[in-house]
């Protein structure tokens, strides 16, 4: 079994493995896109957009399972590429990735992180957000996620990114990623701006 940990959705985080009733950490000694393009297919989270390295997001526990892996990126699991077993690691080196299917948040321009205009990473770049479909809803589960508290306002904003996001969330989700999404279609996004909003916490 494989899982990422410590991460912000289960699609980015530390790689840990099961062996024999035991999880544990992969060592980042050579660890590279490749190696992480097969971890992220295998948990059905796109590719990889990074492959970050020394405990990025945080040392794991129990035995480190694999060291100088090789993969070529083909491999349909982890433990088909070569690696050593043996290493010489602490977990301040355990592996992570961050793969394409990770969604995370932030509101730029504003007076601190709980105001702005909303941004989200996707697929390996920043995008917008359609306010066509930002209604109280939608902007509440944000401040939630955020830490921000309630919604306050839901002003908005030119796009000025790459791309363009929209959510319909129905009901109070824990996060925006497990709302209905659809990215780049250019229909339900025609004619929008990009959705802010003001929470009424304080942001860092």
């Amino acid at each position: 079994a494989l899982r990422l940990a410590g991460g912000r959705s289960r699609c980015e985080g530390r790689v840990e493995l099961e062996q024999e009733g035991t999880w544990g950490t992969v060592c980042d000694d050579g660890w590279d896109i490749p190696d992480a393009d097969v971890v992220c297919r295998q948990l059905r989270c796109g590719h990889a957009v990074r492959a970050p390295s020394s405990a990025a997001f945080g040392r794991g526990h129990g035995p480190i399972l694999r060291d100088e892996v090789g993969c070529e990126g083909h491999e349909r699991h982890l433990w088909e590429c070569p690696a050593t077993t043996e290493h010489d690691c602490s977990h301040k080196e355990d592996a992570g990735v961050v793969c394409s299917e990770h969604q995370e948040w932030r509101l730029s321009g504003g007076q601190d992180g709980c105001a702005g205009r909303v941004e989200v990473f996707f697929r390996g770049t920043w995008s917008t957000v359609c306010d066509s479909t930002w209604y109280d809803l939608e902007a509440a589960v944000l401040c939630r996620t955020l830490g921000c508290g309630n919604v306050l306002r839901r002003p908005s904003f030119r796009h000025t990114l790459p791309g363009k996001m929209l959510y319909q969330c129905g009901i109070l989700q824990p996060s925006l990623a497990q709302c209905h999404w659809t990215f780049n279609k250019s229909a339900p996004c025609h004619q929008s701006q990009a959705a802010g909003v003001i929470c009424n916490g304080m942001g860092s």
